[in-house]
């Protein structure tokens, strides 16, 4: 089979085209660096042929400053793929050139995929495809991946281009180009494939050619007559943007060049959206929409403004509990009202859980029967299964898996958001927005693309600080990925933000919309303080094209909330089953391994509550220790654990619990007794401290040798600080008296302790 490697510049529309040849289910991201690693598809089509596809990460030229151009250029170089796509995006033509023009270099054969071209055509805008052909000297074929058009044309040119050999052309003439001959020469004198493109590599002062080729790289310079002072990488750039603008623009006719100075829709949407002062208060307020839209059951607080709803025909039904929340009977009139409407969040998750039996059904409510109660009593009244069996069967089902399952309906519409504002372009702004913010406190905005990533998972969140430029760039953002609220966490919050909306009285998307802030707050204040301490040094440089503002696709909604959910449900199904039953079985075996009531013979009598009683000293500091007594103090620790396993356990671990004693997660908070500031600080361990297993293995993997134990302690160190901090601040407010003070201490003495060693360093320079 012939392999074809996919190859462009960031939002070029690369990933969109592969997934159109493959069938991929690959999300399509809109920000630089969403495919840090080669994936692999298979086009087959009828009557044209069949080919291995590689889609290369997004670059902008084949020069080694990020991992992804040496992960791109290595593949073509050494991989030897029988034909290189280069996806150009039409509308951006000049600039994208700039890699063709590298690529061109090598010996491989060529075909150039021109995308984008309805975009092109709605700007009035015209390319001549058979002229800029002549001009590359390879087939150009005019494409739009997104509207799946000229797909075939492209595959059938491709299928037939790549049996002819190609030998690499250069762009740069005069001196410049006599210097790259001699140096050609003498690379294909000792015998290096793809002579050309490593001559004039050697010629730019390329590290990484350097390091392949030392002997011959050193000759060919010589050879070259080529000095030290000559700058030819800077020469060779303009030399090739000058060949660019005299032979490839003069192929675009239509709308005037003058006409570009005009704003277009994405350039006045950006005045405002990426405003110095009204950029981050709207991304805010755009995050703030999102948690109501998904948490509310006062939907943008039209209750509290003391809007209410009529709806007595609904009165007993399950839609009275679906749609409306707190009912209640007007005096005047004897007919129900609505205390508030639902977000679309609760309404499907009410939907969902009302043929589980999970969660409140209205008193009235007859219906659907719950699934997970049906088994149980299949168990138990059917077949007369031992108590024990029974009780293993509704930690598997009723406090296990169906449990989890109703917190899917808010995870799903919390992504199907998410993926809108990625598809959109506007997260590409967002970046944008915090380059700003983190070049003053040590981190470019590139580093911000992988910490949103974490809102979706902390494994290619961290597997994608790969992009980053330092090792300490990747340190410090590998770290504080870990802050930030991905699904798993999302779950937990889900659970949570009811029972202090229920019990303690806190707004259910008040304290789910302060933890997704707090997460961005937290990284920066610890990256600030690495900064300026143990990772010091110089801001690396940020380029990001920010694409044209679009509709989202509904088949790439689709495909990213599909993965989300596919990957919960198989958590769900596995780790947290798993889980449920190891948490059954050690609340419900003694140390002798005899199966006993631990509501007879007490928790802490057996395995887990044993161990888990044990260590809740340590957690006293935080409010949620042995202080809340021995029939409860064991479960917190023990949910803080099993926490380590997956995040959506921490909530799971409870609801376990308190359906041994015949009630839920919600009825287990209540009974324990726990303060308001000991379950806040409950929450801020859990969502701060040591990540999932899975984000922990990936952090081994990409963090530098050294620095992984290093990351385990400063995760469980933050964790535990803001544990004590949240306990003590939310009961006891005046400790912020002392708490202020201490905090600005800390970062006042870190400030000039990064000043006295940035003097130290100026002068022994």
């Amino acid at each position: 089979m012939k392999r074809f490697a996919l190859i462009g510049n960031p939002n070029c529309g690369k990933t969109t085209l592969f997934n159109a040849l493959t069938g991929a289910t690959a999300y399509v991201g809109n920000w630089p660096g969403v495919t840090v690693e080669q994936r692999k598809g298979t086009y087959k089509k009828k009557n044209i042929g069949e080919a291995e596809i590689i889609d290369l990460p997004g670059i902008y030229s084949l020069s080694p400053y990020t991992p992804e151009e040496v992960i791109s250029r290595n593949f073509i170089l050494d991989e030897n793929p029988d034909l290189v796509i280069n996806v150009i995006d039409a509308t951006n033509l000049e600039r994208n050139l700039y890699m063709t023009t590298q690529v061109l270099e090598m010996d491989v054969p060529v075909v150039i995929a021109l995308n984008m071209m309805d975009a092109v055509s709605k700007q009035g805008v015209e390319i001549d495809v058979e002229k800029l052909s002549k001009e590359l000297g390879v087939p150009v074929v005019p494409i739009s991946a997104l509207r799946n058009r000229g797909i075939e044309d492209l595959m059938k040119k491709a299928l037939e281009v790549c049996e002819t050999p190609r030998k690499g052309c250069s762009v740069i003439f005069g001196d410049e180009g006599k210097a790259i001959q001699k140096a050609q020469e003498v690379y294909e004198k000792a015998g290096v494939k793809n002579s050309l493109f490593h001559a004039i590599k050697a010629l730019e002062g390329d590290e990484l050619e350097e390091k392949t080729n030392g002997d011959v790289y050193l000759d060919a310079r010589k050879e070259s007559g080529l000095t030290e002072d000559d700058e030819f990488e800077v020469k060779s750039a303009d030399l090739r943007y000058q060949y660019i603008t005299a032979h490839y623009s003069p192929v675009r006719s239509g709308v005037p060049m003058e006409a570009k100075e005009k704003l277009s829709i994405s350039d006045k949407i950006d005045k405002v959206l990426t405003n110095r002062w009204a950029g981050l208060p709207i991304f805010l307020a755009v995050i703030l929409i999102v948690f109501a839209l998904t948490f509310s059951e006062d939907l943008f607080f039209l209750r509290r403004g003391g809007v209410f709803f009529e709806h007595s025909s609904f009165e007993g039904t399950l839609f009275e509990g679906m749609i409306w929340t707190a009912t209640e009977i007007d005096p005047d009139t004897g007919k129900y009202i609505a205390g508030g409407i639902n977000s679309p969040g609760v309404i499907l998750a009410n939907f969902v859980n009302s043929f589980n039996g999970v969660g409140d059904l209205p008193a009235g409510y007859t219906g659907w029967g719950g699934i997970a109660r049906s088994i149980e009593q299949l168990f138990a009244e059917v077949w007369h299964s031992p108590e024990w069996l029974v009780g293993l069967v509704n930690a598997i089902f009723a406090d296990g898996f169906f449990a989890v399952i109703g917190f899917l309906p808010q995870i799903v519409v919390l992504f199907l958001f998410f993926s809108i504002l990625e598809d959109s372009g506007y997260m590409a702004r967002v970046a944008f927005i915090f380059d700003r913010i983190f070049r003053g406190v040590g981190l470019s905005g590139r580093a911000f693309i992988p910490m949103l990533m974490g809102y979706g998972c902390g494994v290619p969140a961290m597997i994608n600080t790969r992009t980053l430029n330092t090792d300490k760039e990747r340190i410090k953002t590998i770290r504080v990925i870990s802050f930030f609220t991905c699904g798993a966490k999302a779950t937990m919050l889900s659970a949570v933000a009811g029972v202090m909306a229920s019990h303690f009285k806190i707004n259910a998307v008040a304290i789910s919309y302060f933890f997704y802030i707090f997460s961005i707050v937290l990284a920066v204040a610890a990256v600030v303080l690495m900064h300026w301490t143990t990772q010091r040094e110089k801001v690396p440089p940020f380029v990001m094209e920010l694409p044209s503002y679009h509709a989202p696709r509904f088949k790439s909604l689709m495909i990213h909330v599909w993965d989300k959910s596919k990957h919960y449900i198989k958590k769900a199904a596995t780790i947290i089953i798993l889980a449920a039953i190891v948490i059954w079985f050690g609340t419900h075996f003694s140390w002798s391994w005899q199966f006993v009531d631990p509501e007879v013979v007490g928790y802490p009598t057996t395995i887990l509550g044993g161990i888990s009683a044990f260590i809740s000293p340590l957690f006293a500091p935080m409010g949620f220790g042995i202080q809340l007594g021995a029939d409860y103090a064991w479960a917190y620790s023990l949910a803080s654990v099993t926490g380590l396993v997956a995040k959506e356990i921490v909530p799971e671990t409870l609801e376990v619990i308190g359906g041994m004693s015949g009630g839920t997660f919600d009825t287990f908070v209540v009974q324990s007794g726990i303060t308001t500031g000991g379950f806040m600080a409950f929450i801020m361990f859990n969502m701060t401290t040591i990540p999932c297993f899975a984000s922990v293995g990936t952090a081994k993997g990409e963090l530098p040798k050294g620095k992984f134990k290093w990351t385990i302690l400063f995760w469980l160190c933050t964790s535990y600080v803001l544990g004590i901090l949240t306990f003590l601040i939310v009961d006891y407010v005046w400790t912020l008296a002392i708490f202020i003070p201490a905090i600005i201490g800390v970062y006042v003495g870190a400030y000039f302790y990064n000043k006295k060693k940035t003097l130290q360093e100026q002068a022994a320079e």
